[in-house]
């Protein structure tokens, strides 16, 4: 048969298995809530599972330490992140954002069950596994998010970059409180890090992971967007959908210009689990102390997504509050590069936990303000764009689990420095110049 029935007959199965599996997903009623209210459900959702997993991921360079299975189990997830990433966004739109949020969130729980066993044979696939459908979640959460922020905004006449500020800034403040909760679960059970204690912690991050799927599951549809597919030939759409998503978004130059921040986001969360866990509050505070210190770090974010979400009014607010954000973690940066040095006594564990609260302040700022952005300068092509912006991010992490078992603390200080430089730069030239054509343009 020729490859034009082949592609045919790929689009009808697809046609048929992924509204299957979208509806398998689905509660059996699907009735309308607000669009504030969903979003309410979709962080509470977040807050279940990531108090889980965060921590979980926090743990693995210290835990998992023999043949750097931890680092290494982290670098494959991401790498499979990256590539699966060219995916995501046609998969969202056939399993719609909902049913990509239930479905990406399978691979998290198996990852929980591998940290029971973890050897190669378990952690590995758990880690490719976790790495496609995390993708597929993330792209799922940005597309939901942005498409309540904008349907709220319209039915309520209000401007669209503040209600994205908004509720960008609701969901990532509880998304950096999952740091504080998750970390202090392991805290308290993780005391001596004995093999009771390890699956006692894991089995309770599997129960709040059940309650997050079942949050989700009662999430209302929003399948406004379809990309375009309907206005498309049918065969091989699949196929093309995917090309299209991976390519597209590059022949626009905002892409270009937000894509190093994107990917200094990834590079910067990967720095904290997989560096200043182990290089810097490990020698200082132990192992026992990872937890409580990333709870300080959570607890940081928390406070500067909910500040940060409700001062976005548009791009130039944004602007204003991402360097805020930037000048601060590249203080730290400097401060750790050319002065820091593990101490004892009194001043000694007190570095850490402030090193890691100005560093989650950052984060927090990062995280509410590159979801809106996005939002923002990308509404007609959100599954695409939160795609690309999820492969830069997971690209950056990998690179550092991978690296960082072989590099010293100066080295990974100066990289880190170095990326933020050109990622700021960018992102201004980018609001500054470039978005203010386009703004020309529009006129």
């Amino acid at each position: 048969m020729g490859m034009g029935s082949r592609c045919g007959d790929e689009e009808a199965a697809a046609a048929v298995t992924l509204p299957l599996l979208a509806a398998a997903v689905s509660p059996i009623s699907s009735r309308s809530r607000s669009h504030a209210g969903d979003v309410h459900l979709l962080s509470a959702a977040f807050l279940f599972v990531f108090s889980a997993y965060l921590p979980t991921q926090n743990l693995q360079s210290t835990l998992n330490t023999e043949g750097n299975l931890g680092a290494v189990s982290m670098g494959i997830l991401y790498a499979s992140f990256t590539v699966s990433a060219m995916v995501a966004a046609p998969a969202v739109r056939r399993l719609g954002s909902r049913g990509a949020l239930v479905v990406g969130t399978s691979g998290y729980a198996v990852f929980i069950l591998a940290n029971l066993l973890p050897t190669w044979r378990t952690m590995v696939p758990a880690s490719v596994y976790l790495g496609f459908t995390s993708s597929v979640m993330w792209v799922g959460q940005g597309t939901y998010l942005t498409s309540a922020a904008l349907s709220h905004a319209a039915e309520k006449k209000l401007p669209e970059g503040q209600v994205l500020g908004r509720f960008n800034g609701e969901f990532w403040g509880l998304f950096a409180s999952t740091q504080v909760i998750g970390n202090l679960i392991s805290m308290a059970l993780l005391r001596n890090g004995k093999d009771g204690e390890k699956n006692l912690l894991f089995t309770v991050f599997l129960g709040c992971m059940l309650i997050g799927i079942v949050l989700m599951c009662l999430l209302s549809r929003r399948d406004e967007s379809k990309g375009g597919s309907d206005h498309e030939p049918q065969e091989c759409s699949f196929l093309r959908d995917m090309s299209r998503s991976a390519v597209a978004p590059l022949a626009d130059p905002r892409m270009l210009l937000v894509a190093p921040i994107l990917a200094y986001y990834g590079l910067q969360k990967a720095f904290v689990w997989a560096v200043f866990t182990k290089s810097v509050v490990t020698p200082v505070l132990g192992v026992a102390a990872v937890g409580g210190a990333m709870a300080v770090y959570g607890a940081a974010g928390v406070i500067s997504s909910l500040v940060a979400g409700r001062l976005t009014t548009g791009l130039y607010s944004s602007t204003f509050i991402v360097s805020t954000g930037a000048v601060l973690q590249a203080g730290v940066l400097l401060w750790l590069l050319l002065f820091y040095s593990p101490m004892g006594g009194l001043l000694g564990p007190a570095v850490p936990l402030v090193v890691g609260a100005v560093w989650g302040v950052g984060d927090g700022i990062l995280n509410t303000q590159l979801s809106a952005l996005i939002g923002l300068l990308f509404k007609n092509d959100k599954e695409a764009v939160f795609a690309q912006g999820k492969m830069w991010q997971a690209a950056a992490t990998a690179a550092v689990f991978f690296l960082s078992p072989g590099a010293t603390l100066p080295a990974m200080l100066s990289a880190v420095a170095a990326a933020l430089a050109v990622a700021l730069a960018a992102f201004l030239f980018l609001s500054l110049v470039v978005e203010r054509s386009y703004d020309a343009l529009k006129l």
